[in-house]
């Protein structure tokens, strides 16, 4: 199962005049840091595993450097036909811990959620939006128990939180915040 043979939507061409079939991607749980195993032997079995990366800097013994991690962290997806393709053996596969599945129906997501993913990919990693933030900027919350209340940043981490002083009860207060529940003040 090569992606060359699959189209832009996720779905496969089955090479009889340009129809398609059905493409479905099961999510597959991998062992602790093993993606790329997983990856390597489910490929290697003839599936088609994804697994979307980022960079990450990585800080450690006084370096710092840019390094891929992947963008869901235990997981791989594994595209194939529900009806041809036989998904039982990716369980036993070397890296892969189980099969994602609710009850007698396995876990899958949408082939337009994968499309979308690899339609950002740039040089094999996921680019993610730009930080919007910056320090000493003044953000409206939303969201939450403190929906509506403004503060100033003070940094942003390296997984993109916000750290926000909020002025309650006569003291200054520090919260870490996700970007996505802030609004830049003006906005």
């Amino acid at each position: 199962m090569s992606s060359a043979d699959t189209t832009s939507d996720g779905n496969r061409d089955d090479g009889e005049g340009g129809a398609t079939r059905a493409r479905a991607w099961i999510v597959a749980a991998t062992h602790p840091h093993k993606e790329g195993l997983a990856f390597a032997n489910l490929a290697r079995q003839g599936y088609e595993p994804y697994c979307p990366m980022i960079r990450r800097t990585r800080r450690h013994a006084r370096k710092i450097e840019e390094v891929r991690r992947p963008l869901f962290p235990g997981y791989v997806f594994v595209g194939l036909d529900p009806d041809r393709d036989p998904w039982r053996p990716i369980r036993s596969t070397l890296g892969v811990r189980s099969v994602v599945h609710f009850g007698d129906r396995l876990g899958h997501v949408d082939a337009d959620f994968v499309a979308a993913l690899r339609a950002r990919e740039q040089d094999g990693v996921i680019a993610l939006p730009e930080r919007r933030f910056s320090p000493g900027e003044q953000v409206r919350l939303v969201g939450g128990p403190m929906d509506g209340l403004v503060g100033t940043i003070l940094s942003i981490d390296a997984r993109g939180r916000l750290r926000v002083l909020m002025d309650m009860v006569r003291q200054s207060v520090r919260v870490r915040v996700e970007p996505g529940h802030a609004l830049a003040v003006g906005a």
